[in-house]
């Protein structure tokens, strides 16, 4: 599995409309053959602070990903929202196996 967590941090005047792009990129992405698991949480203690989880197969299915329309509405639209730039940090799966998935 090629798994990449995002930290996003927005500007709380934004919250509604970024909590909706994301929930429809998210969505949208679950039914991508490469994707595994897509998610989106929110941070209790900072309402402003969001973290994607997104799970591909391989590599080849995040550069998939990259390909479609709701990732390039989603990546054209949140520019303007962010507090500070979104970062993100990829990993590789060590247990369970990729077999559980």
């Amino acid at each position: 599995m090629y798994i990449i967590q995002v930290l996003l941090k927005v500007k709380p005047e934004h919250l509604d409309a970024f909590t909706a792009i994301t929930i429809d990129n998210a969505s949208n992405s679950q039914k991508e053959a490469g994707v595994v698991r897509f998610d989106m949480f929110q941070q209790l203690d900072d309402p402003t602070r969001f973290t994607l989880i997104e799970v591909y197969r391989d590599p080849d299915g995040h550069a998939a990903h990259r390909e479609t329309a709701h990732y390039a509405r989603w990546r054209d639209a949140v520019p303007e929202m962010m507090a500070e730039p979104r970062t993100a940090v990829k990993y590789l799966n060590i247990s369970p196996g990729d077999e559980g998935w």
